[in-house]
């Protein structure tokens, strides 16, 4: 276990960000919350008899040796009373070493995560506090009392129609194959030739989006009426009125597009484009029109 207090930088780290050290509970109406227990991170420390050059040379989903580098430990993979983050260190014969880490979600997000990680590192470097300072401040995450609605949230739509447990099925047969794929600067300017002039200054998230979508709608091959949604989480600490400068948690809300499979596949890329665009407005204007996340 890590422990906080004095010893090495990575364990000082933890002074900082102490909910990390303790557990999960629940209150008397179900609601999580951090016992600040100081029990520790979970580290471990593992040797492996071969070579690192037998994880290959690309790293991505499906990993079939993601379970050995982040093993499951008996009695501390639940929810509550468990470790809320763990780190395994694996050491090659080569002399190469891998870090697998496991972080439980109601903490962080993968940006406030990245924080933690940041100042770990720092610390380890030999500085004597993070750059940038870690904020709690969860209740700036609280709806209003009671809540103001001010625009229709697709994201909690109940999609539950025959139409759409006919998708559900779709996606559940065995033809369903996960991959991995990568777009690098060459990839993206040649998708980027097929979007319109108007639309040009979109950002890289929305053109990649816009494109996997389509993509996929076309592959699945359904019914032209079959409605389509792309789903994604947003970041919204561009709010900074709202979430302060080193607030760890969990910052995202969900962007929603909706459009017939026909107009998807059939209408140019910007068709798809201009819907996650407009979804991404809908959301800003959602949350700058309450000054509030809900």
């Amino acid at each position: 276990m890590w422990e906080r207090g004095e010893g090495h930088p990575n364990t000082k780290v933890l002074v900082y960000y102490y909910p990390f050290a303790g557990r999960l509970k629940e209150d008397e109406t179900g609601k999580l919350m951090v016992d600040c227990t100081s029990k520790g991170v979970l580290y471990i420390e593992a040797e492996a008899d071969v070579s690192l050059k037998i994880l290959g040379d690309i790293l991505h989903p499906p990993f079939s040796y993601s379970e050995k580098l982040l093993d499951e430990v008996p009695g501390y993979n639940g929810i509550l009373n468990s470790p809320l983050l763990m780190f395994q260190v694996t050491r090659f014969i080569c002399g190469g070493f891998t870090v697998g880490v496991r972080l439980n979600h109601t903490m962080s997000d993968a940006i406030g995560f990245m924080q933690f990680m940041t100042a770990l590192g720092e610390m380890i470097k030999g500085e004597l506090k993070p750059t940038v300072f870690p904020v709690w401040q969860r209740d700036v995450l609280y709806a209003r009392d009671p809540p103001r609605v001010t625009c229709t949230h697709h994201e909690y739509d109940d999609q539950l129609t025959s139409k759409n447990e006919i998708l559900g099925k779709i996606l559940l047969s065995s033809d369903i194959v996960q991959q991995s794929f990568f777009f690098g600067p060459v990839e993206m300017s040649a998708i980027r030739r097929f979007v319109p002039t108007h639309l040009q200054n979109c950002t890289t998230f929305e053109l990649l989006t816009a494109c996997l979508w389509r993509c996929r709608t076309l592959a699945l091959q359904l019914n032209p009426e079959q409605e389509m949604r792309m789903t994604c989480p947003v970041n919204v600490r561009k709010f900074k009125s709202i979430i302060p400068l080193g607030y760890y948690g969990n910052a995202i809300a969900k962007l929603v597009a909706i459009s017939p499979a026909r107009d998807v596949c059939d209408k140019p890329l910007g068709y798809a484009l201009e819907l996650i665009r407009l979804g991404k407005a809908g959301l800003w204007w959602a949350y700058k029109s309450v000054h509030t996340i809900f």
